[in-house]
């Protein structure tokens, strides 16, 4: 007879937006924090977010959970700009201003501001269907299409070009789960569920590039700022809003579950970018070890500092594709 399995010690809850900019700036932390609550494995695209077994790094007892709860930053109903062009230069300013304090890639061109968040987080709700290794690798590739490509994944057919080649994906399955009722269902809470922030979101006052305060939306409610953390644990829970560093992430950890694991050693460079497929420059120098770039790492330039790409990712990735774009509208 099969023992249920026992309830989570942690779950940690990630709002994000596929397409946000400061999300995107926080991936160094968000991935050393994924890899110090996830068991230690063997090299390759699994940079998990699922589920992370008694036996971590640490030998933790207990169980952790990782969820994403997709916002939607760029919603259906916000009213179209008066002039496109104006605001796609206002914003490629913007995405610059946050890159100078992340540090991570920008587009050194960016074509438009993106219509719609709905498309690439449907696309993200249905990888994650296909096992959290596949969910990594293509929520990875749609963040890359506006911050590396310049070229947002803002409609559906540009979501599933851009994780076409996936290591592990099902095309098919794919496009067919990402137009499923089931999926819109899940993104629909999803964006309800980033809509009824914890108090503690209200009163975040902290003198940092990005805070992380509750944000007005236009029907008159708010939603967490993107990215967020809320982990839950038995005594309670904590709130990690915004940009921060890492060693917030490490205190929250500590202070809801005493002894998991929270300082993940560095990988050696070829088996650091063979696991996470796709490196940017502040990735690197907090995952990574020893001399930089392996052999065989494929360089993409961007506006702010190259991507690193592991050979096997860029044979299929959209930045390596003889347009350097993800398909047609």
């Amino acid at each position: 007879m099969s023992r249920p399995h026992a309830p989570a010690a942690l779950e940690v809850i990630e709002y994000t937006d596929p397409l946000c900019p400061w999300a995107w700036g926080a991936e160094p932390v968000f991935r050393r924090l994924r890899a110090a609550l996830r068991p230690s494995g063997p090299a390759g695209p699994a940079d998990s977010a699922g589920p992370v077994g008694a036996t971590g790094a640490a030998g933790a007892a207990g169980r952790v959970v990782w969820r994403r709860v997709y916002g939607i930053l760029f919603d259906h109903d916000d009213d179209p700009a008066p002039d496109p062009a104006a605001e796609t230069a206002w914003y490629a300013r913007y995405v610059e201003d946050i890159g100078a304090h992340t540090g991570a890639p920008r587009a050194a061109r960016l074509g438009r501001v993106a219509a719609s968040s709905w498309p690439a987080s449907l696309v993200a709700t249905a990888a994650a269907l296909q096992g959290d290794g596949v969910a990594e690798r293509v929520l990875r590739r749609l963040r890359e299409t506006v911050f590396v490509l310049g070229e947002p994944a803002d409609t559906l057919p540009l979501a599933l070009s851009a994780a076409d080649g996936t290591p592990g994906l099902d095309p098919a399955r794919l496009a067919a789960d990402a137009a499923s009722g089931t999926v819109l269902e899940r993104v629909r809470a999803d964006r309800a569920e980033a809509r009824r922030p914890v108090p503690e979101a209200f009163g975040v006052r902290d003198d940092v590039p990005h805070p992380g305060a509750a944000k007005e939306t236009p029907e008159g409610g708010h939603r967490y700022a993107l990215p967020t953390l809320l982990l839950r644990g038995p005594v309670g829970h904590r709130l990690v809003p915004g940009l921060r560093p890492y060693a917030a992430c490490a205190d929250a950890v500590e202070a809801l579950c005493p002894g998991l694991p929270v300082t993940p050693p560095a990988l050696p460079a070829a088996d650091a970018l063979a696991r996470y497929r796709s490196l940017t420059e502040p990735e690197r120098r907090v995952l990574a070890r020893g001399a930089w770039p392996p052999p065989g790492a494929v360089r993409v330039d961007t506006g702010n500092g190259p991507l690193w790409l592991h050979p096997d990712e860029a044979a299929t990735h959209p930045a390596t594709r003889p347009s350097g774009r993800t398909g047609p509208a």
